[in-house]
């Protein structure tokens, strides 16, 4: 099947974009992962001991099904809970030394799906396309996790 033929430059933008998400999601996948999984694992090797409402809050979820994948994390070995010393109703959620080995490296393996997505271009066409990516994103507002 022949690629689609893409006219405007917003449609190129999003196909560099779902070449970059494709990459992170065989990635994940490579590791029997949901995406949903690796995004938790990845948040509390960040956050360590986390807890589940801040979890559903970064994760644009809900508290129920926040509790459904630790439960499954938790399962698997990846994830553990733990109560607070004087406040048994509240726990925190740690990554497990093996979550936190599953998920190493998806840093390394992002970047080098950026490089193979921008092989074709020199040093300074990379840097006029950053220079005007740079000034589109300045009009635009932040993304947010909530």
């Amino acid at each position: 099947m022949d690629a689609p033929k893409l006219t405007t430059s917003l449609e190129l933008v999003r196909w560099i974009g779902w070449a970059q998400r494709r990459a992170g999601e065989d990635w994940i996948r490579a590791r029997e992962l949901s995406h949903e999984q690796a995004f938790v694992l990845g948040y509390l090797v960040r956050n360590p001991g986390a807890i589940q409402r801040d979890i559903a809050q970064v994760s644009r979820t809900t508290p129920a099904s926040v509790s459904s994948l630790v439960q499954g994390l938790e399962r698997s070995g990846l994830v553990e809970r733990r109560t607070e010393p004087g406040n048994e109703r509240s726990k925190r959620v740690y990554a497990t030394p093996a979550g936190a080995e599953l998920i190493a490296g998806f840093d390394t393996a992002m970047a080098a799906a950026d490089e193979t997505i921008l092989a074709p271009l020199d040093e300074a066409e990379r840097a006029t396309l950053h220079a005007l990516l740079t000034k589109i994103t300045a009009e635009l507002p932040q993304p947010t996790r909530s």
